[in-house]
């Protein structure tokens, strides 16, 4: 089973509101506290007031580790893969994407990419599993003030065999699948 994320950055979310005006957390966000997070039975929301468009990598450190692909919209500029979505009548397509892997469309185009009907899900699937998905049942990642820190396979070694052997002191802590550090020094 694969671990899809999809997430939107879009402009026209600015201002908005994800809970009902006059309760408690919507008075949070209104007063822009530092975090909030409205929860209900289906769905559950964070708001982080930032002071700029926030980068696609800060976001993934936000959101942990836990997936195999994150889909985004609206991150043409970022330095990851994209697959352009176009429909006819809409223009031609958008110039200047670096990474441009796929076009997903309903009218074939003049372009190198590669060209995907939007009803041939399956094959793009196919292109980003066999290409793009690289699952990772061992996975350390290493992040310092917020920056992700490149790790070669000695240091995750060594790192992976401390902290488990520090956690598997307790009798009470089996069979270990995951583990999350978190350290502030100020």
């Amino acid at each position: 089973m694969r671990r899809v994320l999809g997430g939107s950055h879009q402009i026209c979310l600015q201002g908005a509101s994800f809970d009902e005006p006059g309760k408690e957390s919507w008075r949070h966000i209104e007063a822009r506290s530092k975090t909030t997070v409205v929860n209900s039975p289906d769905n559950l929301v964070l708001v982080k007031p930032v002071s700029q468009d926030t980068p696609l990598e800060e976001i993934v450190r936000l959101l942990g580790e836990d997936y195999d692909v994150i889909l985004t919209e609206g991150l043409k500029q970022e330095g990851t893969s994209k697959i352009e979505v176009h429909r006819k009548g809409t223009g031609p397509l958008l110039k200047n994407i670096r990474r441009l892997i796929a076009v997903a469309t309903d009218e074939l185009l003049e372009t190198r990419s590669r060209q995907f009907s939007f009803r041939d899900t399956e094959s793009l699937a196919d292109l980003l599993e066999r290409g793009f998905i690289k699952p990772q049942k061992k996975r350390i990642s290493l992040y310092v003030n917020n920056a992700p820190v490149i790790l070669t396979s000695f240091p995750k070694q060594i790192i992976t065999n401390i902290l488990l052997a520090i956690v598997s002191c307790p009798k009470a802590v089996r069979d270990i699948s995951g583990l999350q550090i978190f350290l502030r020094k100020e």
